[in-house]
Parts: structure tokens; C-alpha cells; sequence
């Protein structure tokens, strides 16, 4: 190990490689602030690039300092417009929008740098000491296995709901699940509820759903609503975040840094689920008074899926390096380009390359230093968006939001479906519907169908549950995430009725 960490210092700390370095982190950050492209579409796009260079390695640390990069630039548009830039950075929005709103827009970008940057760099670390009886683990993880997982991810959805909202959490979770049924289906190769629109053929697309949740009801609610909502067009405070702060917000980057990586190893996990899931644990075990913080601006609620996504993006490339297993969509197209270098990613690869292996971890130490080191800056000036007339801000939120959903899908139809999910999304916030629990529904709706399905083909059946303990077992915490939380509230309601009957 020592000698691979050696020969990848040496590769990483080439002038090439750093300059490839420095180049994927600025092109990611970029990318991730736009929302709708994302890193899947600009690494595809450079692909021809990388592998014109025909160096594999300067080629993967380029392409892999657009994909942290862009999970780290990302959180800029959740926090300051409501607009995620990539997928993994949703539930950054839930808390960063509105202490944004709330004048702190300075603070809540420094916490997300903050963060991004300690998830980023523990995940490397755990990836340097890991990585290689980790790929064992991650092969334990079957269809059974990841079934279980995302029932534990629907399960954990009350942490996305307000006091007294578990009942309409549930009901938007139930919606999402049904819209991720629209399209091919798992088993059958045949489109469902598609009404005969060809276009709906593969289903309604995630950036098109998560525009129309969270940034097109902003736009509307700034025209409805000026005097409730949107910047304060002020100067701009609160830059530094206090010793108190840090201190609160240090045990959660600690605990979602490692959370975050296990769960990036499990192939088909990704940073999406870790930012959700993150989010949900955080909230539930956080004291009473704190759970009643997150949603209207709780640093730790802001901290826990910037730190989780982070670590998960830096966690998926274990199965990616190790198995040749891509843990993602981004890592699917990484996998194309390393074959495409002549690259085979396995057990081998430390062997056969080590200079690919080790260069690459020792990249993304170098890559989340620059990436701290380009956003701190700028901070005050990516902050000032804010300031910006809400005249001027209503046409750019939407601008962006009708862009990042006609990219996502090249398709003029996405546009019509995004205007119609966006009124029927005001109209749910108006009533005071959580939107966050559709849109982790519909996430999780289309994996947990495809896992289910595949693991009745292969057990005949639903006996796989008993069949296998690991997918017992993550079924029996599902169970324990629902109940817990009801009875803890059953029994606190108790309590003061018993204290009030004393009185």
C-alpha cells in the first residue's frame, strides 16, 4: 500500500495531472451551478477529449474532478434559487433555501463548502484504506439487498415532514411512487400510463420533476407572494460561521462523512440516497427542539446531505476501480472511458496499474483542496445573486428552470410536463403539502420496482426475505424507523397530558 500511495503521489503531483486537476474541479463547479446538466452530460460530452490526451490517467482525474466538482458546485443554485443543479444536491435545498431567505445566504454557501470539503477528503481517505476489502463487501449487496435499502430510504420519509405533516408526507411519497411507475415497466418491456404519448415512453424525467417541485413554485410564489418570499436585496452578511456553529455542526460531517462513503460503495446507491438518507438520520436524532429547525433553516439539516453526497460521490468509485461495477450513471460513462483507454477496471487494476489506481485517489485529496480553495473566495460574489431585483431574478429562475429541463431530456414535451407538475406543485404548497417526499418516492419508486421484480424472478417468489438475513434484517430497521418515531411521539404526548392532569 505504501508503494502504491507513492507511485499515485508521484503521478498526481505531475504539472499534467495537476493542471487536469485544477481543470475538472473549475468545469465541474461550473456545470454543477447550472441545473439541468450535471455531471452525466458534460463527462459524456468530454469523453473524446480524455481519451485524445491517451494518458489514462491524467484522462480519469480529469473526468473525475468534473464529477466531484459538480456534486460540489451543485449546491449553489439548491441554496440560493431553489434550483438543484444535479440530483444529489436536493436535500441541500431543504435547509439552504431558506436560510438563504432568511439573509444568510453568506453562511449557509460556507457551511455547504465546508462540508462538501470534509466529505470529499474523509471519503478519500477511507478510500485509500478501504477500497480493497471493501470491493468484497459490496458484493454481498444483491437485488434482495438493494430492495431492502430503498424500503429503508421510504421508510426514514417522515423526516421530511413538519410537525403534525406525516400523514401528507405519506400521501406525496404515494404519489411519487406512482408517477415512477409512468413508462417500460421492470419486468415487462412495455409501456404503462403512458396515455399513448410516445414521449412518456421512459418516464417522466428526474430533472424535469425536481424543476417543477422546488424552482418553478418559487418563481410563482415570488409573483404571488413578493412580500413573503425571495432575497431581501441587502448586503449581503454573516460570511463565517461561529465557533458554536462549527461545533454543532462537527459531529454530523463526521458522522455522515463515513455514512455517506459505505453507502457510495453499494453499487446503484450513489450520492442521491446518501444526501436523503443523511438528511432523514440527522433529523432523527437530533433533540426535539432541533427537529423542529430542520426545514426552516438548520445548519446541521444544510451540513449532513452536503457531507453525505460528497463522501458517496468519492465512495462510488470503489466498486467502479476494484469490481469494474458502476455504482452510478456517471460512473457507467467513467467505466466506458476507462475500456475506452484500453483500462480495465477489477481485482487487477492495483496490480496490473497502480499508477491509474493510486493517482486518482491521491487526485481527489488535491481536488477538494482546490475546490475549497476556488469557492471560499467567491463566496461574497456568488452570494450577491440574491441582491438581484426580484424582477430580474423571477425571468432567471425560470429561464434556467425551462433549460435545465429541456437539456435533461432534449425534448419540447419535458417543457409542457414541467409547466403542468409546477402549478399542480404550487397549488400542493399552497395547501401545505411537503413536496420532498414525491420526489424521494420517485427516486426510489423505479429502483425499488426493478430490485423487487429481479429478486422474485431469481427466489419464485417473496421468499428471498426469509431467504436472505442481510435483507431481513434491513427490512426489520425499516420497520423499527417507522415505529420508534410514532411511539417516542405517542409517548412524549403522554407525558404532557400526564404532567397537565398533575397540574
Amino acid at each position: 500500500m505504501l508503494e502504491g500511495l507513492l507511485i499515485g503521489l508521484q503521478t498526481a503531483f505531475s504539472i499534467q495531472n495537476l493542471l487536469m486537476v485544477i481543470a475538472g474541479c473549475l468545469i465541474g463547479t461550473f456545470i454543477g451551478m447550472l441545473p439541468g446538466l450535471g455531471p452525466m452530460s458534460i463527462i459524456a460530452i468530454m469523453i473524446p477529449v480524455a481519451i485524445s490526451m491517451g494518458d489514462p490517467s491524467a484522462a480519469l482525474i480529469l473526468l473525475a474532478g468534473v464529477y466531484y466538482g459538480a456534486i460540489f458546485g451543485g449546491s449553489t443554485s439548491s441554496i440560493l434559487l431553489n434550483a438543484p443543479g444535479v440530483a444529489g444536491t436536493v436535500a441541500s435545498s431543504f435547509d439552504g433555501y431558506p436560510m438563504a431567505r432568511q439573509g444568510k445566504a453568506g453562511k449557509a454557501l460556507t457551511i455547504a463548502a465546508i462540508s462538501s470539503f470534509a466529505g470529499g477528503f474523509i471519503g478519500a481517505l477511507l478510500l485509500m484504506v478501504f477500497a480493497p476489502a471493501l470491493s468484497s463487501v459490496a458484493l454481498l449487496f444483491h437485488s434482495a439487498e438493494y430492495f431492502a435499502l430503498m424500503v429503508v430510504g421510504l421508510s426514514a420519509i417522515a423526516a421530511f415532514a413538519g410537525t403534525g405533516q406525516v400523514a401528507k408526507a405519506l400521501l406525496m411519497t404515494l404519489l411519487g411512487l406512482i408517477m415512477a411507475t409512468v413508462g417500460e415497466g421492470a419486468l415487462f418491456n412495455l409501456p404503462r400510463f403512458t396515455m399513448g404519448i410516445m414521449d412518456l415512453q421512459s418516464g417522466f424525467g428526474f430533472i424535469t420533476l425536481a424543476m417543477a417541485m422546488f424552482a418553478l413554485p418559487e418563481a410563482l410564489f415570488l409573483v404571488l407572494k413578493p412580500k413573503e418570499l425571495g432575497g431581501d436585496g441587502g448586503e449581503i452578511k454573516e460570511l463565517r460561521i461561529s465557533r458554536a456553529e462549527a461545533k454543532a455542526i462537527s459531529p454530523v460531517i463526521g458522522r455522515q462523512s463515513i455514512q455517506g462513503f459505505f453507502i457510495g460503495v453499494l453499487p446503484g446507491a450513489g450520492a442521491t440516497i446518501a444526501s436523503f438518507l443523511g438528511y432523514a438520520v440527522e433529523r432523527n436524532i437530533a433533540k426535539k427542539e432541533e427537529q423542529e429547525e430542520f426545514g426552516n433553516g438548520s445548519i446541521k439539516g444544510l451540513a449532513a446531505p452536503e457531507t453525505a453526497n460528497n463522501a458517496a460521490c468519492t465512495g462510488s468509485f470503489v466498486p467502479l476501480l476494484t469490481l469494474g461495477i458502476p455504482g452510478s450513471g456517471t460512473t457507467a460513462i467513467l467505466l466506458g472511458a476507462l475500456l475506452a483507454l484500453n483500462v480495465t477496471p477489477g481485482p487487477r487494476l492495483m496490480i496490473d496499474d497502480p499508477q491509474i489506481f493510486w493517482a486518482v485517489i491521491m487526485s481527489m485529496f488535491i481536488g477538494n483542496l482546490v475546490l475549497l480553495i476556488l469557492n471560499l473566495p467567491l463566496i461574497p460574489y456568488i452570494a450577491k445573486v440574491l441582491t438581484v431585483p426580484r424582477n430580474y431574478l423571477i425571468p432567471f429562475i425560470l429561464f434556467f428552470t425551462l433549460m435545465g429541463a429541456y437539456i435533461g431530456q432534449n425534448n419540447a414535451t419535458e417543457l409542457l410536463i414541467l409547466v403542468g407538475f409546477g402549478i399542480a406543485a404550487t397549488a400542493l404548497k399552497f395547501a401545505d403539502y411537503p413536496l420532498a417526499p414525491l420526489l424521494i418516492g420517485f427516486i426510489l419508486g423505479g429502483m425499488l420496482e426493478d430490485n423487487f421484480s429481479r429478486s422474485m424472478q431469481l427466489y419464485d417468489g417473496v421468499g428471498f426475505i426469509f431467504e436472505r438475513p442481510m435483507t431481513l434484517g434491513l427490512l426489520v430497521i425499516a420497520v423499527l424507523l417507522v415505529i420508534v418515531p410514532s411511539y417516542r411521539a405517542r409517548r412524549a404526548k403522554a407525558r404532557q397530558e400526564g404532567v397537565a392532569e398533575g397540574d
